[in-house]
């Protein structure tokens, strides 16, 4: 039983997680596109000051979803597995359609 409210406690607490990392990311959407409207209004985009704030938050909510997801958000679980998989296919397809 107690370990059924470690693993419950473990997931909350990784779902809790992503929602405020999802906040942020909505966060930093949305302030982007208000930087941009602001530098557009004030000088046209002649000097595009916003770009410094949104590439160094950005780069932070980069840096804060590597440390959520770590590698599964480009190769996920089991990526190389599916990778030989995928290529053993193909050319098993290659090979049946010359035959």
């Amino acid at each position: 039983m107690e370990h059924q409210e470690s693993k419950y406690h473990r997931a909350a607490t990784r779902v809790a997680t992503i929602k405020k990392f999802y906040g942020k990311l909505g966060s930093f959407l949305l302030f982007g596109i208000i930087f941009l409207g602001l530098n557009y209004y004030t000088n046209g985009l002649r000097h595009p000051w916003f770009l410094w704030i949104v590439g160094f938050w950005g780069l932070g909510i980069a840096i804060e979803a590597f440390k959520i997801f770590g590698t599964e958000i480009l190769f996920g679980k089991n990526w190389e597995e599916r990778k030989i998989k995928e290529e053993m296919n193909k050319e098993e397809n290659n090979r049946s359609t010359w035959l």
